[in-house]
């Protein structure tokens, strides 16, 4: 378990914007959080996946929190107080997701969690939120929170779901690129969520999925099931998470080799952290990935989006500024701070003290609608349903074009919408 303070003065928006565009936080002020009730740090958990199948997230996750964490606390912290962040590895297991959701709040005293990013730890953590009475903030993109199988201790504020997801971007690949679809994609519930809603997008758009094919999570190769692509497939879909993505996608460039293939249409999941320039991947140049953040920095790329890179040490290409071996998951990471922003702005909002108030901070949550693209949301703006405890957003479709992923599409928050499941506000605490 780590601890990390990180204690500033208070600095106005434009001050911390222009010193992290210069490659770090603005400089504190004296008087450092003078205004506060209280001088008792909040305490934030995070539950981390810091080893099993989602290590390589959980490593730019940290990062990622931590270089929130600064810059939060350089603004002042949370009202007035300052902030601390109590990590916590969850190993990326369900049951052991569970204990530590109990251990940061009963041991560490935490004020709420944070985080998880895999559906199943999601899924196997959330109920021990509820029965602790604490608010649970996840970073996943599962449809679970959405669908109304959770709880209203639990909330998804700083990503969308794979329903708008593929929803928003199923009538550009079936107009663009073909409507004969296979997927493959991994057989637990996010890859199900994918399985489901993008089969009854294309069929909205008057294609056909016509080949599923689910691949276990624990896989490490993959040539086995690339022969059930039937020959006459116009796309082929592919989401694979976890440490064997590079292997899976030197395997499928193996298998199609330089023959015909058809295209290609792949979640930047089946890449994340590996680099494009990868000995195996030559075959990708053409192909199209799904994108929550560019990883690329595109050329209108703005001031807030610089300055996010310049904090969480990223370069243009997406990898760290001090290693361009070490490639970022730039798709997904940007979640853990837009969620720690949205925990300040939650708490402010609430008047939030303490433990006992931790209810009027999920109410609080739930009364937001609209959130500015700005530092403290650089993938940009974004709508907040309160009733389904999810939020909508924009996705990107990018094309590798000599190596690089460069955006071709992007969709508005309108096209990922979908009619609520839930409503969270009448159900119990």
């Amino acid at each position: 378990m780590t601890i990390h303070p990180s204690f500033k003065g208070r600095s106005t928006r434009r001050s911390v914007l222009a010193g992290l565009a210069a490659g770090g936080a603005a400089l504190a002020l004296p008087g450092r959080f003078a205004h506060a009730q209280s001088a008792a740090p909040i305490k934030l958990g995070f539950q981390l996946h810091r080893t099993g199948i989602g290590a390589a997230y959980g490593r730019w996750y940290e990062r990622t929190t931590q270089a929130a964490l600064k810059l939060l606390n350089d603004q002042g912290g949370i009202n007035g107080r300052p902030v601390e962040i109590v990590f916590e590895d969850d190993g990326t297991d369900p049951k052991r997701g569970a204990e530590v959701v109990e251990k940061l709040t009963r041991q560490a005293n935490c004020d709420l969690i944070f985080g998880p990013l895999f559906s199943h730890v999601v899924i196997g953590s959330a109920p021990r939120a509820a029965e602790l009475r604490v608010p649970y903030l996840v970073c996943s993109e599962g449809f679970h929170v959405a669908s109304g199988m959770l709880n209203r201790w639990t909330l998804q504020p700083g990503i969308t779901d794979v329903r708008s997801q593929v929803s928003s971007m199923a009538p550009w690949v079936t107009q663009n690129l073909g409507k004969k679809v296979t997927m493959i994609f991994p057989d637990y519930a996010f890859g199900h969520d994918h399985r489901d809603f993008f089969t009854e997008a294309v069929k909205a758009q008057g294609g056909e999925v016509i080949a599923h094919v689910a691949i276990p999570p624990t896989e490490t190769s993959f040539t086995r099931y690339f022969p059930r692509i039937p020959k006459e497939t116009e796309v082929l879909y592919h989401v694979m998470i976890g440490p064997a993505v590079l292997t899976f996608c030197k395997e499928l460039g193996e298998f199609y080799g330089r023959g015909a293939r058809p295209e290609i249409f792949g979640f930047i999941d089946s890449l994340e952290a590996v680099d494009m320039a990868a000995p195996g991947l030559e075959f990708l140049e053409g192909t199209h990935f799904w994108e929550g953040h560019c990883r690329n920095i595109q050329p209108d790329a703005t001031e807030a989006e610089r300055a996010y890179r310049a904090a969480v040490g990223v370069d243009d290409n997406g990898a760290s500024v001090s290693d361009a071996r070490d490639i970022s998951t730039y798709a997904h990471m940007f979640s853990c701070w837009e969620t720690l922003f949205l925990i300040k702005r939650g708490m402010e909002e609430a008047g939030y003290q303490g433990p006992a108030e931790r209810q009027k901070f999920v109410e609080a949550m739930e009364a937001m609608t609209t959130m500015a693209e700005g530092i403290e949301h650089p993938q940009g703006d974004k709508m907040f349903h309160g009733k389904t405890h999810q939020v909508f957003g924009h996705q990107n479709i990018s094309k590798v074009e000599s190596g690089k992923l460069i955006r071709v599409h992007r969709t508005s928050i309108e096209d990922g919408m979908y009619p609520d499941a839930v409503d969270y506000t009448t159900h119990s605490f």
